[in-house]
């Protein structure tokens, strides 16, 4: 009978002869169903399932998830709590890539085959794999907060696999490339280059070094900074992402002299001056050295070779001392294993300390590289 009371919700028979369930929330406001049902049975089945999940608590407010997507997406990324630079990019992937396709939907309405459809179409419009999976990972977070806020029950993001793009090897550059680098670089970056290729330090890390963070006594370097570049020209001067981070960094024998001439000739005065700067004495940005960068590589005949590829050359000799998985965590500056395994290798015992070790491994292989005459040249019998 139409309109006959249950003990959980009601029923009714539309005049178009489909049935329209209604239920009270648990904040006592009368509810129908999102859709209608072809039989009262149908209904009666929902209002049931609808009936637990209250008893559960898993329960959402249907109307509290009709916020707009961009709109939601936008206070995310406002109130997450990131460094500039990534909120950036987060505005960038938002407003480049999700919200042309998903900013107009309510968030409860966003699909898992909405998910697909967009990530789909996005590939075959040639969007590449590694923004794809960024953009990917920031929808999920998105909604995966989403969930947390109870505006929908599931995150609809459930592609496995499509927030990592697949990353070809980079490749490591040898001693003798990395030295062949630096010399074709302006005399003010020679040691620019060779502390990153055996220090492992990152380019930010590198500019936002100040003498007071050199101990050239104990043969040490201190990470307590590192300058960022905004995609409107800014840098901000900003602690390391993590507390692993702020570490301090043996410096291989081999290239303390250099440094220590480098402190001579071209860094600032002072205990707060700075150890690396450009001609016109401002920190060195990152478009004008990979300019140098390319036109070093290419007198020295090295193609392919990208600045951030000289920390794994790095990481690389620190892991063949046979230095420790939280040896080497410590010296790239990272909170987790992950990294730190895949350039560790197998050793039976660590006889010196990784600075000191990663002299050797840099000495003997400029040695090898020199002729009778003591140039450069090729392996000689």
């Amino acid at each position: 009978m139409a309109g006959r009371k249950r003990a959980f919700g009601r029923v009714r028979k539309l005049a178009s002869g489909r049935h329209q369930a209604r239920y009270p929330g648990p904040d006592g406001i009368v509810r129908p169903a999102p859709h209608t049902f072809r039989t009262k049975r149908e209904a009666d089945d929902w209002l049931a399932d609808k009936q637990t999940e209250l008893r559960r608590g898993d329960w959402t407010d249907p109307d509290a998830g009709k916020v707009a997507f961009g709109g939601y997406a936008r206070t995310w990324i406002a109130q997450r709590g990131v460094s500039r630079g990534t909120a950036e990019l987060y505005a960038t992937l938002l407003r480049v890539h999700l919200e042309p396709a998903l900013g107009a939907l309510p968030v409860s309405n966003i699909t898992a085959a909405d998910v697909r459809a967009w990530r789909t179409a996005k590939l075959d419009a040639g969007t590449g794999a590694s923004t794809m999976a960024k953009s990917y990972a920031l929808l999920r977070a998105i909604l995966g907060t989403a969930v947390d806020d109870q505006l929908i029950r599931r995150n609809p993001c459930r592609i496995k696999g499509a927030s990592t793009a697949p990353t070809p090897e980079r490749p490591t550059a040898t001693v003798v490339e990395v030295y062949a680098i630096a010399d074709a670089m302006q005399p003010r970056y020679r040691t620019f280059v060779l502390l990153a290729a055996f220090s492992g330090l990152r380019f930010g890390e590198l500019v936002g070094l100040r003498r007071r963070d050199l101990d050239m006594e104990g043969g040490t370097l201190r990470v307590r900074r590192s300058v960022a570049e905004l995609r409107n020209g800014k840098r901000l001067i900003k602690e390391p992402k993590s507390a692993a981070g702020k570490r301090t960094v043996a410096i291989p024998k081999v290239i303390r002299a250099e440094l220590t001439a480098h402190l001579q000739v071209y860094a600032e005065p002072g205990a707060d001056g700075r150890v690396f700067i450009g001609s016109r004495k401002a920190v060195p940005r990152r478009n004008h050295f990979g300019k140098l960068w390319w036109k070093a590589c290419d007198t020295a005949g090295i193609k392919g070779l990208h600045f951030h590829d000289l920390r794994h050359t790095g990481n690389t000799l620190a892991a063949a001392t046979g230095a420790s998985t939280k040896e080497l965590m410590t010296r790239m500056g990272h909170s987790t294993a992950r990294a730190a395994l895949i350039y560790q290798h197998a050793s039976a015992e660590r006889e010196r300390l990784i600075g000191d070790a990663v002299s050797d491994f840099v000495e003997r292989a400029r040695k090898q590289d020199r002729g009778p005459d003591g140039h450069a040249g090729g392996t000689r019998d």
